[in-house]
């Protein structure tokens, strides 16, 4: 198989991000000739899983989360829960989030993130779901959620750490997830270091579009845009960082991805 034939899951969308408002059919289209045999589009809110699962509904090759990013954990409403229970029953939904803690922004209170991420969590393990997980500067009190909770299904989303945080949610039984941070030779030293650490039974790669650009894309769009069809980049980098063959990548990410979620994929 050349490198052309090979196929893909990005395992990270934003695909209701206004960037792609103007083109969302065309980006789809880019993905399926770019090899992307199927996404993960991520919700932030309950808002957003609703427009996520209909458009997955008339997508066979998309699937979705349901869930409350950190940013909007003090905007959910009182019946929340219950709402968000019922998204989990759809087929179509294959994971609860992306949820998790944000120290950084800040936009909503620390104490409000926590309580609604463990509410999450809890959902996760009823519903028997993969976790979503998003974490910026609130390591060491999500690692300890996630450990009160008993979490072992789920991928560190977006991960940037380091290599003792990577250690830290493969102990858990994670996956992680690798995106064109991984591409960036200014920020992405670390990522870089620690990916030397990471099984290849626990790679899942997404490209976080219209997020993280790879920086290693020798045509960049004028937009600097991210798009599903970049995700083959990430792998590049990958592949130059460890040695492992563009086709090794390409099963192993998809092979992953369908048992987090529990779907045959690509």
């Amino acid at each position: 198989m050349s490198n052309k034939d090979l196929r893909w899951f990005d395992a990270g969308v934003n695909l209701f991000s206004a960037q792609f408002d103007t083109d969302r059919a065309q980006v789809l289209s880019n993905a399926r000739q770019a090899g992307v045999a199927g996404q993960l589009l991520i919700s932030s809110d309950l808002a957003e899983t609703a427009l996520n699962l209909a458009l997955c509904q008339q997508q066979n090759d998309c699937l979705t989360s349901a869930g409350v990013h950190p940013h909007q954990a003090a905007a959910v409403s009182a019946d929340w829960q219950q709402q968000l229970q019922q998204l989990l029953t759809q087929d179509k939904v294959v994971a609860v989030g992306e949820c998790g803690l944000d120290f950084n922004r800040m936009f909503s209170p620390a104490a409000q993130q926590i309580l609604v991420f463990e509410a999450q969590l809890s959902l996760a393990k009823t519903t028997d779901k993969a976790v979503y997980l998003h974490e910026r500067d609130a390591f060491d009190t999500q690692i300890s959620l996630l450990k009160q909770h008993q979490i072992e299904q789920g991928i560190a989303h977006c991960f940037t750490g380091n290599t003792l945080q990577l250690k830290a949610y493969l102990d858990l039984g994670l996956y992680i997830g690798i995106t064109g941070w991984l591409c960036d030779e200014r920020r992405g030293e670390l990522l870089q270091q620690a990916i030397r650490y990471l099984p290849p039974d626990r790679l899942i790669l997404e490209t976080d579009a219209p997020f993280l650009l790879p920086r290693n894309l020798t045509d960049k769009p004028k937009s600097r845009r991210n798009e599903p069809a970049f995700i083959a980049a990430i792998a590049q980098q990958l592949s130059v960082l460890t040695g492992w063959s563009l086709a090794e990548i390409s099963r192993q990410s998809c092979q992953n991805a369908s048992l987090l979620f529990r779907r045959e994929l690509a």
